[in-house]
């Protein structure tokens, strides 16, 4: 019997191993992503859940992408055939944008500020009707309202109220 034949059960174990570190990795990065969506009701213990596993993703994605890796090594020299090779890949090829994704906060890309606001004064401010919600504030005399129309999308805006710095928030 050859030594490939005699580990097989060793190559069984580490695809085995591969697609478990895969799955998990994506786990890991995605389900964060799915359960804080904007717009959509979330529970207390999702939250919890979804911060703590964005918190560990960096390092737990790093020690699996590198586990995955060292897998992959093995196995590709212990696969014959171009198809085994291939798969090999395909199985690994998603652990590396999602170990780059667990590095990023993918909620800047949703809700970044304006760039280059810009300001009207009331009377200039032909876009907002009476009916329209605005955030507003009062700060040492000086009034600013942010139309939560035009919030909606950047839920951020930077201003100065009455010498002031602000961040506004929706």
């Amino acid at each position: 019997m050859t030594t490939s034949n005699s580990s097989f059960p060793g190559r069984k174990l580490a695809w085995l191993v591969l697609l478990v570190i895969t799955a998990a990795i994506l786990a890991i990065v995605l389900a964060p992503v799915w359960i804080i969506q904007p717009f959509s009701p979330q529970t207390q213990r999702g939250l919890e859940w979804s911060f703590a596993m964005k918190r560990w993703s960096p390092i737990l994605t790093l020690i699996a992408a590198a586990a995955a890796l060292m897998l992959v090594v093995w196995l590709w020299r212990n696969s014959r055939g171009w198809w085994r090779k291939a798969l090999l890949v395909i199985v690994f090829l998603p652990v590396l944008p999602a170990t780059w994704l667990a590095r990023q906060n993918h909620f800047e890309w949703m809700f970044n500020p304006l760039p280059n606001p810009a300001y009207a004064m009331v009377n200039e401010a032909g876009f907002v009707d009476d009916s329209d919600i605005v955030l507003a504030i009062e700060f040492k005399g000086e009034a600013a309202a942010y139309p939560v129309r035009q919030m909606a999308y950047h839920h951020v805006v930077e201003d100065v109220v009455g010498g002031t710095p602000i961040v506004a928030t929706y």
